[in-house]
């Protein structure tokens, strides 16, 4: 496939992304003018642009007024979690299984490791972390072998890292904290610990997200 995108493709790729990494947050109202300006190209593109993402959930349009960015639903974060570690769960207990799998995964893990730590270490850039954070996860969910569940998986990814986006924007700082608790993750499917990963990677998410106890805001 040419890597030579529409204007309308480039369009509907740079306003996604300003979504996905909440430098358009939930509730914000833009126009097709501004996003038109920004990218130096004219409307139409743009207005096939907000469609698409008016269709994919992602914007709410209002004729002459803009596009509302919908914002995270009630109940969305605690849906995806939930989601989330039933995948992950299951991948990590039938990982823990295979020696040779986890040793693979293990690898892949540090390896993503020393680039959180790496991005930390130079100033923490959210939008980069969100990708980071979410590249961590779905190598425990690709490492599990079932290629139904990987592709469940990846239909989460970008509500994933909107959530993680919004949850940094709200605290920083907690990018050191979630680096630790990451490593801890590696470390427990190192040692197999199947059980102990299920437990720490709940509380993680929850507090991540700011769900309260049983999942709830």
């Amino acid at each position: 496939m040419s890597k030579l995108y529409s204007v309308s493709e480039l369009a509907y790729r740079e306003v996604k992304e300003l979504i996905l990494s909440g430098e358009l947050p939930g509730g914000e109202l833009i126009s097709e003018g501004e996003i038109a300006t920004r990218m130096g190209s004219s409307r139409t593109p743009v207005r096939e642009a907000f469609l698409r993402l008016e269709a994919e959930g992602w914007m709410r349009l209002y004729p002459k007024r803009g596009a509302l960015i919908v914002p995270i639903a009630e109940g969305e974060a605690e849906h995806i979690v939930d989601a989330r570690l039933l995948v992950e769960v299951h991948a990590v207990e039938a990982v823990t299984a295979n020696p040779r799998g986890r040793d693979v995964l293990v690898a892949t893990l540090r390896e993503n490791l020393a680039e959180q730590r790496r991005l930390v270490e130079s100033g923490g850039d959210p939008v980069r972390y969100s990708i980071l954070d979410a590249d961590f996860h779905r190598a425990l969910v690709h490492a599990g072998g079932n290629p139904l569940l990987e592709t469940f998986y990846d239909g989460l990814r970008e509500r994933q890292r909107r959530m993680t986006a919004n949850s940094l924007a709200r605290d920083p700082e907690q990018i050191t904290k979630i680096v630790e608790d990451h490593i801890r993750l590696a470390d427990l499917v190192e040692a197999g610990d199947a059980a102990g990963f299920a437990a720490a990677v709940r509380l993680h998410m929850r507090e991540v997200h700011a769900l309260g106890e049983g999942g709830r805001r």
